[in-house]
């Protein structure tokens, strides 16, 4: 027992340094490469850099597809969360299993989906040719902004949901059947039960959405083709990069420091989070 009490000290700072050093030598060294490598040539070509009309239309279009993510997502993801734990219903198993999917499959594989879907071959592809020739639009799906808001939402679908229903679980239904016995109405009930309740894991929810968001490449990759108009900031780093100029792989370098940097923030906000929600936990 002596000789176990006087190991576990030792093994102890072995695994916190074996840790450490993984979390330096994976994440922090290359990290700090890329922002090391984003002022190679100096502060006045990092900004020009990001000035550039690709560039500037990438982060455009990054923005929009986040938003609409993180707008789309969070109002299903409260109904999917509410549907799931204050409710009883044949099937619940079945949604909770294809709220998962987009966890399962690669995302590459959701962007050929839905170019298979929405393209040329696709069985939805008349139905839009139809809705155009009758109201005189040119809706495009593939190749276009919509798919490019399609695929982000496809993949960050789960995030929201996820975070709210074990809260929600844990919270019970105790409260909301007291307020609708004493007469309280079902948004009324929402609002200030249930909702209360899920604010943080909402709030922990949207963050992560967003980031995934910001991040996404194989399925947006699949249906955004065309440089200046539809790529995000991943695929423009990605174009940048591949074209093998000296000057362009150091502007793929600092367009990336973008995405370092929105992920340092996010990372802060949600270790924020984490502890309020942990101190009010707590509290109770």
């Amino acid at each position: 027992m002596k000789e176990a009490q006087k190991g576990s000290p030792k093994t102890r700072n072995i695994l916190i340094i074996l840790a450490v050093a993984f979390v330096v030598i994976m994440l922090v060294f290359p990290l700090a490469a890329v922002l090391g490598n984003s002022l190679r040539k100096g502060f006045a070509f990092y900004i020009h850099a990001l000035n550039t009309k690709y560039v500037i239309s990438a982060l455009k279009v990054t923005i929009l597809a986040t938003i609409v993510a993180v707008l789309v997502n969070t109002f299903f993801g409260i109904i999917a969360s509410w549907t799931m734990t204050k409710f009883s219903f044949k099937g619940k198993q079945l949604i909770a299993t294809l709220i998962d999917i987009p966890f399962s499959i690669s995302p590459v594989i959701a962007g050929l989906a839905f170019l298979m879907t929405f393209g040329r071959l696709g069985w939805a592809a008349p139905i839009v040719d139809r809705i155009n020739a009758a109201f005189g639009t040119d809706i495009q799906i593939v190749f276009a902004i919509p798919g490019v808001l399609l695929a982000t939402i496809f993949v960050t679908f789960p995030f929201v949901s996820r975070e709210i229903i074990p809260v929600l679980n844990a919270e019970g239904k105790d409260e909301e059947e007291a307020a609708a016995l004493m007469g309280a109405k079902g948004f009324q009930i929402f609002r200030r039960i249930t909702f209360p309740q899920m604010r943080w894991a909402l709030l922990y929810g949207v963050i992560l959405c967003a980031a995934r968001a910001l991040g996404e490449f194989g399925a947006v990759n699949a249906l955004s083709k065309t440089r200046g108009e539809t790529f995000t900031l991943p695929l423009e780093i990605d174009a940048l990069y591949l074209s093998g100029d000296s000057d362009s792989i150091v502007a793929a370098f600092a367009v990336s420091s973008i995405l370092v940097i929105i992920a340092i923030i996010v990372l802060i906000l949600r270790n924020i989070l984490e502890h309020r929600t942990k101190t009010k936990a707590a509290q109770v």
